[in-house]
């Protein structure tokens, strides 16, 4: 399984990646090339206030229109829960210009691809997205309840319509919470905002998902405090175990407990930040990490087949910022570790 981003520009070459190196669960790619599909600016359209200045984009809660746009996008909201098939033709629904890589999966699933095992989306998570959203002020939309509560249920329907498509393909859906701000929970980052406000958030889009019948995974690419989604609703908890697997196993017991309930781990084994580390990694030296790991879970009472059943094999992040051939090879090798473990 991948995550979203790729270092190309060309969205057919992405897919056809994604078909070569993962048919049995194929994913929508993200192309960090193009600014509208950052992590930001992919999903903030249809938010009231949304405004430009250049580069930048924010909210402009002083705009004369401000009031009226927020009544309209809540309006919508409670119109798509009395007739959820309005979601379609909404704001929530991902447009093409937004999310080609969406419409590109969505293509190839019509064709009804005989390897399915799953399909996956990824939603930027609300942490990440709104503590990285401003204001006209710089101030991060997550401060204000209104707006929060606005962006949150945003979020939601839009990872809520991702599975309405993706359902249409007959098999699983699996849709990706993206929260690399987690890393700074703990930290002056994230200071004022407490686990509860967390868990509020976090939870309402993960029950948006569950309410369409999919499963909902969480992507940290660092360290976080793990309690915070393995006491979750969660179903999928995706970290670099290539690079903190040491802070993640700390966590023995909550693990143990994710586990027991069916709650499944997405390692990300394969190294995506330094280059050097790529160049050097090898199928032996990865499977010899993972054969190290799984002895380490099978010490916190986890056993090794019930390991390999609840895992899926990932690169620790998304590709977008490596040169293609880094990408490329990322690729291999996580498709040929995730092989192995299987064969084993």
């Amino acid at each position: 399984m991948l995550i979203g981003s790729q270092p190309l520009s060309d969205h057919a070459q992405a897919a056809q990646l994604v078909r070569a190196y993962v048919p049995d669960i194929p994913n929508w790619v993200q192309l960090p090339a193009y600014k509208r599909e950052g992590m930001l600016a992919q999903y903030a359209a249809g938010l009231p206030g949304l405004a430009h200045d250049g580069d930048r984009t924010f909210v402009d809660t002083r705009s004369d229109h401000f009031d009226e746009e927020m009544l309209a996008f809540f309006e919508e909201y409670l119109a798509i829960g009395e007739q959820p098939d309005r979601i379609d033709q909404s704001r929530f629904a991902l447009s093409p210009e937004d999310a080609p890589g969406f419409y590109a999966l969505r293509d190839h699933l019509a064709a009804k691809p005989d390897t399915l095992f799953a399909v996956k989306g990824q939603i930027t998570g609300p942490i990440t997205f709104c503590t990285g959203l401003t204001d006209q002020d710089r101030r991060a939309i997550f401060y204000d309840d209104g707006l929060r509560d606005a962006a949150v249920k945003m979020l939601s329907l839009k990872a809520a319509w991702q599975v309405r498509q993706l359902r249409k393909a007959g098999v699983p859906v699996i849709v990706f919470i993206d929260e690399p701000a987690l890393a700074g929970y703990g930290s002056s980052e994230l200071i004022s905002i407490s686990k509860e406000d967390i868990g509020a958030v976090l939870h309402e889009v993960i029950a948006a998902i569950h309410e369409q019948g999919a499963a909902a995974g969480v992507h940290v690419c660092a360290n976080t405090d793990w309690s915070l989604l393995l006491t979750s609703a969660v179903d999928i908890i995706n970290f670099d175990a290539n690079g903190y697997f040491d802070k993640f196993v700390l966590y023995g017991d909550q693990i143990k407990q994710f586990v027991t309930r069916g709650g499944c781990l997405a390692w990300g084994m394969v190294p995506t930040a330094q280059a050097d580390q790529i160049e050097a990694a090898t199928l032996d030296g990865l499977w010899a990490q993972w054969q190290d790991f799984s002895r380490q879970m099978a010490a916190i009472g986890i056993p090794a087949d019930t390991l390999r059943r609840q895992s899926f094999i990932t690169p620790s992040c998304g590709t977008g910022s490596l040169t293609p051939a880094l990408g490329q090879k990322v690729l291999e090798l996580t498709q040929a570790l995730s092989a192995k473990i299987r064969e084993a």
